[in-house]
């Protein structure tokens, strides 16, 4: 069973001090409100968190589905106690939703990415801008998948339009009615390697994991009319093994995806970006007025989108919010950068009324 789901060589390797305390590595397949469902060696069992693990282990190192961990298991019982962690290879980390959010950690050790969107109404690029930052950010290979193709009569316009945002991300669009793209889809998954479907609500995760395993393994729900946006059908994580052996573990809707230290990711999503600001005059150009700003010239050039430029700054400020909130000391370098900028900026307001004279 464990081969099934993605064991190997390496860690095999990590296990080796696990194992000479006589615990037996497992890989999270269901995590509930603290309840876990293991895939072991003996079969699948229930577990729990040992109090030692619950109480001194951060929020962030306790097991989601597709984790690795070393646990006791108790077969006559089909239940397990987890002590430790295993490394992950991979990490989807978004903010936590809510006043004061922390982080909340969305899926570990999967390869591929799988950004599900669909071809509707509620279809936006610079959500999945966001989506495509935490994705590259947490080290498996992004993926975009445009569901419900055959109801869209401007499918491919959109398709063009995402591609130009994905910068080297392929981008599929797929129908489980038709079944239009999704042996395309499935061809990615290889046997033992595991991908997590991200996207909100409604958008058809469900539906897609029925269509690339041939059953129906997951509930499925509908559209609200009235906004193109669905209702919540998967409730819960749950790492799924297809007939072909690859793994896809689907995961509830997200209405929010919110940026945590996603600096990498954000120089991979916005390459273009990044080169334009590469090439201005000055080093610390602030793209705003400055004589020789390669970012400034684009825009006018119309080679750059204002929404996408606006997007970028936008996410730009959100980490850069959390960074402050997070650390002292950058509040203070903030507050003096701003206290600098007013100055500046009194100084000029000054000269130019001196010159008015």
């Amino acid at each position: 069973m464990l081969d099934t789901y993605g064991w190997s060589q390496t860690l095999q390797h990590q296990f080796t001090d696990h194992a000479a305390r006589g615990l037996l590595p497992a890989r999270v397949i269901v995590q509930q409100r603290g309840l876990y469902r293991l895939a072991t060696q003996e079969g699948e069992v229930s577990a729990e968190l040992s109090g030692k693990f619950l109480h001194e282990a951060l929020t962030g190192d306790h097991p989601v589905a597709g984790d690795w961990v070393a646990c006791m298991v108790r077969a006559q019982e089909a239940a397990a106690t987890i002590h430790h962690l295993l490394p992950r290879s991979s990490v989807f980390i978004r903010r936590a939703s809510g006043p004061g959010g922390g982080s909340q950690v969305v899926a570990a050790n999967v390869d591929l990415v799988l950004l599900v969107a669909s071809l509707n109404a509620d279809l936006s690029l610079r959500r999945l801008e966001r989506y495509l930052a935490t994705a590259w950010e947490s080290g498996a290979q992004p993926v975009i998948v445009l569901t419900k193709a055959d109801a869209c009569a401007e499918a491919s316009a959109l398709v063009a339009a995402v591609q130009n945002i994905a910068f080297g991300v392929p981008v599929h669009a797929v129908s489980a009615v038709t079944g239009q793209g999704v042996a395309e889809v499935s061809a990615l998954l290889a046997p033992g390697k595991t991908a997590v479907l991200l996207g909100s609500s409604g958008v058809g995760k469900s539906t897609l994991v029925n269509a690339l395993a041939g059953a129906e393994l997951m509930a499925t729900g509908g559209i609200r009319e009235d906004d193109a946006r669905g209702r919540h059908t998967t409730t819960h994580r749950e790492l799924v093994v297809l007939p072909t052996g690859a793994l896809i573990l689907d995961t509830p809707g997200m209405r929010e995806l919110g940026l945590w230290d996603a600096d990498e990711g954000m120089a991979a999503a916005f390459a273009d970006i990044k080169a334009l600001g590469a090439a201005c005059r000055f080093r610390d150009c602030s793209h705003q007025a400055e004589p020789g700003c390669a970012v400034r010239l684009a825009l006018e050039r119309g080679d750059l989108d204002g929404g996408r430029w606006k997007s970028y700054g936008k996410l730009q400020r959100e980490l850069a919010h959390l960074d402050r909130r997070d650390d002292p000391q950058a509040q203070i370098e903030n507050r003096k950068l701003w206290a600098q900028r007013h100055k500046a900026s009194r100084q000029r307001l000054k000269h130019r009324d001196s010159e008015a004279y």
